[in-house]
């Protein structure tokens, strides 16, 4: 009979887990954490370089030093006591341990996992674990999903790192838009009051009618004509909510471009807003996310002066073979992976009148107001006065996300473009992308705004694709 296993657990963390998120090793609560010496010698030999995963390799090595400080033998075999979860080391009372390997862990690793590679050796410790300690519940914890298919095929237990997981499931991630009722009005009665001020018109309505208020949210009612409205504030029992601009008229065109849809027309007032300065426009391929961000960027650097210039940059992850490191300066070097953006500057300047000649002449102005520059050299920088389009931003962690973000200065405007069904980043999914990260943490901000682009717009081919295939 075996012996019963105590409610406290073991967990074996991987080297991919401590490069994901440094402060891993305290974000498991009362459980206790190991951690095998051939993952101290995969973080040694990641440490080199100004990457970001080298960056969070020497900063566990950081961690571990502090704990390690003033720590005898006898002390680390007994387990090190770690801080209570928080923003890495805090001063709350301790509640694990962190063992570290001391001696050599000796298991019967089965013949066809030698234990010569690195996965095998954390295998083959784990295996040791569970041998030397059967009361205990020994877990390997890991982002590489081939490591957890090859533990639970020889019987470890094996587990993906769920900290950093926003939602639960995508499909609860914030939207932005509220479809209301058929008899939403209706239900209003007396409460409902409506003005005009500043050629804007607002409404008034009880806000006890509203399950879950969201500022900046859109709110629309069934059918194609129905009125559009956007959340504004709370004031007392009253929520405000004010008639969104419909940009699907040809007289509110921005840049020459119209809205095609609804949530297009949404997108729309979010990105010409000045109040607001931050935008994240979620959608699949052909929804307008990049082409919406530039013609209201361009309408508010060129037109109404609102911004100096335009800063495009991206995560630079190849969808094929990588081809390599390219001459010349860092505007060059981010050229081919700025093809959308190339796309999208065409189409806007042939919106515009003056035949060849003016289109040319467009063409080049923009390109002298359109800066593209790599994320590599973002730390450290303040952009002021400028809009920001970050694109492919659901191939970023959520620590980059933050400093980027972070980045904005007086003045600037932040727009977040990606599709969470198109994440090309090795232990990155849906629910823990730096794009699900900050809508999720952005959504009750006053002065942001979030839509989900559903329609495509390119054409009729690539519409059919997104959805057939």
């Amino acid at each position: 009979m075996s012996a019963a296993k105590s409610a406290k657990r073991l967990f074996v963390l991987d080297t991919n887990v401590l490069l994901h998120d440094p402060t891993a090793m305290f974000r498991f609560k009362e459980h206790d954490i190991y951690i095998p010496m051939m993952v101290l010698e995969e973080l040694d030999a990641a440490k080199k370089g100004v990457s970001e995963v080298a960056r969070n390799a020497r900063q566990v090595s950081r961690f571990l030093d502090d704990l390690l400080d003033a720590a005898d033998r006898t002390a680390i075999e007994q387990g090190l006591l770690l801080p209570s979860p928080g923003n890495g080391m805090t001063t709350q009372p301790p509640s694990g341990r962190l063992f570290l390997q001391t001696n050599e862990m000796n298991a019967t690793v089965p013949m066809g996992l030698p234990g010569k590679t690195p996965d095998n050796s954390i295998l083959g410790t784990t295996l040791a674990l569970r041998e030397k300690q059967p009361t205990l519940d020994v877990t390997l914890v890991s982002k590489d999903i081939n490591l957890r298919i090859k533990a639970r095929v020889i019987g470890v237990s094996a587990e993906d790192y769920y900290n950093d997981m926003v939602l639960d499931d995508i499909n609860l991630l914030y939207t932005g838009t509220c479809e209301l009722p058929a008899d939403f009005w209706e239900q209003q009665g007396d409460d409902l009051k409506c003005w005009q001020e500043d050629a804007k018109t607002f409404y008034s309505l009880a806000a006890a009618k509203f399950e879950h208020f969201y500022p900046n949210e859109f709110l629309y009612g069934t059918g194609d004509d129905a009125l559009e409205l956007v959340a504004r504030r709370i004031e007392g029992p009253k929520v405000i909510l004010e008639r969104a601009r419909d940009y699907r008229h040809a007289r509110h065109a921005v840049w020459g471009m119209t809205a095609r849809n609804r949530e297009q027309s949404f997108a729309l007032n979010l990105l010409l807003d000045p109040e607001i300065e931050f935008v994240t426009l979620l959608g699949a391929a052909g929804t307008g996310k990049t082409l919406l961000a530039l013609a209201a960027g361009l309408a508010q650097c060129m037109d109404l002066k609102r911004y100096r210039e335009i800063i495009v940059t991206r995560e630079t992850v190849p969808l094929g073979e990588d081809i390599g490191f390219l001459p010349g300066t860092e505007e060059e070097k981010m050229t081919p992976w700025m093809g959308a953006l190339m796309d999208n500057l065409e189409v806007l300047s042939e919106t515009q009148e003056g035949g060849e000649w003016g289109r040319a002449a467009t063409a080049d102005l923009l390109k002298n107001r359109v800066k593209i520059r790599s994320m590599s050299f973002m730390r450290g920088r303040t952009f002021f006065n400028r809009y920001i389009v970050i694109d492919e931003a659901q191939n970023l962690t959520a620590k980059q996300m933050r400093t980027l973000v972070t980045r904005a200065g007086s003045g600037s405007k932040i727009v977040c473009c990606g599709n969470i069904a198109q994440i090309d980043t090795p232990y990155l999914s849906e629910t823990t992308s730096g794009l699900t990260y900050i809508v999720d943490r952005f959504k009750g901000w006053a002065h942001s705004g979030h839509i989900t682009l559903k329609r495509g717009e390119r054409s009729r081919l690539a519409d059919y694709a997104v959805q057939h295939l």
